[in-house]
C-alpha cells in the first residue's frame, strides 16, 4: 500500500483477495494463530454465500425495473401511450427525483429499523409497483408508477452499501461491492435477452409485449422481496449462521480494521456527524466525482437499447445486440475490483477506467460509421460501470464513524442520481439520436473531470497520510480527542 505500510500476509485459502494495512493488523484475542487462519478461511466465504448473493439479486432486480423502462421502449410502449420524446424524459425524471429525496434519510434510519426489515420492505414495495406498469393505459398512469417507483427504490443502493460496509474490513470492500454492482451490468445484458424473450407473448391476455415485460418482472421482485426478510440477516453479531466464536472473530476484524467501532455510541444519531461527511474534502472530491460518473452511467444504462436502436438494428435484433456491451461491463468491473482490493489502488481504477470512457465517447462522436459507433459502446459501458464501484468503495472506506459513513455515502448516491437526472434530458430530447452530439461531447468532457478530480483526491489523501504518520511518531492514540473518526492518525485512508 502506498504511504510505505507494510503489506500483510495473505492466506492463499481465501476466496477473495486480502490486503491488509500495518496498523489494521486484527488482534489474536483468545484464539491461536492456527485458530486465527481457520476462521479467517471460513468466516468471509459464509458473508460470501449468504449475505453477498442477497445483496447481489436485490441490486440486479432494482436496475431491472427502474431501467426495463428502455427495452419497453424499443418494444412499443412510446408508440402505444402516444407520448413524446419530451414526456418520455419527464417520466424518466420524475423517478429519480423521490430516489434522490429517499437516499440519506433511508440511509440515517437503517440501523435503526434494521437492515433485515427496511431493504426488503423497499423490495417487496417497488415490485408491486414495477408490476403496475404493465397495466397503464395512458401517459398519467405511467408518471404515478415512475413516481412511487423513485420512492420505494431509492434508499436501496446506498442501503445496501453501507450494509455490506458493516459486514467487511475495508480492504476487503471493493470486490463485494463490484459483485453486487456488477449485476447491473448484467442487467443490461440480460434484460436485453430477457425482453426479446418476453416480447413473445405479446397479445396473451390482452396485453402488449412491452406491458408483459414489466408485469413478469415486477411480480419477481417482489416474491424476492418476501424471502428476503427470511433470509437477510440483521448484522453479523446477529447472522445465524455464524457460530458465537465466528461472530467474535468477525467483530475483533471489524473493529480492527476501523469498519466498527470500538464504542457503540459513537454510532449514535448525530447531526454534527453528517455536516462532518459533508464538509470532508474527500466526501466533496468523490460526490463531483459520482456526479460526472452518475451521468454517464445513467445514460447509458436506460439509453443505450435507443442508441443500438439507432445504429441500424431493429425490434429483438436492437434488444440482443445491446447485450455484449454490458457482458464486457462484467468483466471489467471485477477484474478492475480484483486488483483495487489487492493493491489499495482505488484511485488509479478510477482514472484508468475512465480514460476508457473517454475513448468510446471520443470515438462515436468522431466517426460516422455505425459498426465503429457501436464498438464504442464496449469501452464507454464498461469504463463507466467498472468507475461506479470503485468510487463508491473509496468513499466508503475513507469515512467513520457509522453516521458520518452513512452521510458520505448518501451524499454520493445523490450526487450520481443527479447526473442521472442530466443524463435523461440529454439523451432523452436536448440531444437528439442518433448522433446525440451534444451528449457525447459533454460525456467526453465528464471523463477528464474524473480523471482530474480522482488525482486531486489521491494526492490529498496521500498528504494526509503522510501527515497523520508523522503524528503518530510523536503522539500517543490515547492524547487524541474523541470522536474524530477519520480525521484520526490511526485511521489510514485507502488510496
Amino acid at each position: 500500500m502506498m504511504g510505505g505500510f507494510e503489506t500483510k500476509l495473505r492466506d492463499p485459502s481465501f476466496s477473495f483477495p486480502i490486503h491488509m494495512d500495518a496498523l489494521n493488523k486484527p488482534g489474536r484475542g483468545d484464539a491461536s494463530e492456527q485458530d486465527s487462519a481457520t476462521l479467517e478461511a471460513v468466516v468471509w466465504k459464509k458473508f460470501d454465500s449468504w449475505v453477498l448473493p442477497m445483496c447481489t439479486v436485490i441490486y440486479l432486480l432494482s436496475f431491472f425495473d427502474i431501467n426495463n423502462i428502455g427495452n419497453a421502449r424499443v418494444a412499443g410502449m412510446q408508440t402505444a401511450l402516444e407520448i413524446s420524446n419530451y414526456q418520455y424524459t419527464v417520466a424518466l425524471t420524475l423517478t429519480l427525483v423521490p430516489y434522490i429525496a429517499m437516499e440519506l434519510p433511508s440511509n440515517l434510519i437503517l440501523k435503526r429499523v434494521g437492515p433485515d426489515r427496511l431493504l426488503p420492505a423497499m423490495v417487496t414495495l417497488w415490485g408491486i409497483i414495477a408490476a403496475m406498469q404493465g397495466f397503464v393505459t395512458d401517459y398519467t398512469g405511467l408518471l404515478l408508477c415512475r413516481l412511487f417507483l423513485g420512492f420505494a427504490q431509492g434508499g436501496i443502493f446506498p442501503g445496501i452499501v453501507l450494509y455490506l460496509s458493516s459486514f467487511y474490513p475495508r480492504e476487503r470492500l471493493q470486490i463485494r461491492i463490484t459483485a453486487f454492482f456488477a449485476s447491473a451490468s448484467l442487467t443490461g445484458a440480460f434484460s436485453g435477452l430477457l425482453a426479446a424473450a418476453i416480447t413473445t407473448m405479446d397479445g396473451i391476455g390482452g396485453k402488449p409485449g412491452w406491458a408483459w415485460i414489466f408485469i413478469l418482472e415486477g411480480l419477481f421482485t417482489f416474491a424476492f422481496g418476501i424471502l428476503s426478510f427470511f433470509l437477510l440477516p440483521r448484522s453479523p453479531e446477529t447472522a445465524r449462521f455464524l457460530s458465537s466464536e465466528e461472530r467474535c472473530y468477525v467483530v475483533s476484524k471489524l473493529k480492527s480494521s476501523k469498519t466498527m467501532s470500538d464504542d457503540h455510541r459513537k454510532d449514535a444519531f448525530s447531526r454534527r456527524e453528517i455536516w462532518r461527511a459533508f464538509c470532508s474534502p474527500q466526501v466533496l472530491l468523490l460526490s463531483i466525482i459520482a456526479f460526472l460518473n452518475g451521468a454517464q452511467l445513467v445514460g447509458l444504462a436506460i439509453f443505450e437499447p435507443t442508441i443500438v436502436a439507432g445504429l441500424g438494428y431493429a425490434g429483438r435484433q436492437a434488444q440482443l445486440m445491446s447485450v455484449p456491451p454490458f457482458a464486457l461491463a462484467f468483466l471489467a468491473s471485477m477484474i478492475s475490483a480484483f486488483i483495487s482490493d489487492r493493491y489499495g489502488c482505488r484511485g488509479l481504477t478510477v482514472i484508468f477506467f475512465s480514460i476508457w470512457c473517454m475513448i468510446g465517447f471520443s470515438v462515436f462522436y468522431a466517426t460516422t460509421s455505425q459498426h465503429a459507433q457501436y464498438a464504442s459502446l464496449f469501452f464507454s459501458v464498461a469504463g463507466a460501470y467498472a468507475v461506479a464501484p470503485a468510487v463508491i468503495t473509496w468513499l466508503a472506506n475513507n469515512s467513520a464513524p457509522h453516521i458520518r459513513q452513512a452521510s458520505g455515502i448518501a451524499f454520493g448516491f445523490i450526487t450520481s442520481s443527479s447526473g442521472g437526472i442530466l443524463a435523461t434530458w440529454l439523451l432523452g430530447s436536448l440531444s437528439p439520436g442518433p448522433n446525440y452530439t451534444a451528449a457525447t461531447i459533454t460525456f467526453i468532457i465528464m471523463s477528464i473531470g474524473v480523471v482530474v478530480f480522482s488525482s486531486l483526491n489521491l494526492f490529498y489523501l496521500l498528504r494526509e497520510n503522510r501527515a497523520k504518520a508523522e503524528t503518530r511518531l510523536s503522539a500517543a492514540k490515547h492524547d487524541e480527542p474523541e470522536h474524530l473518526g477519520d480525521r484520526s492518525a490511526w485511521f489510514v485512508y485507502t488510496l
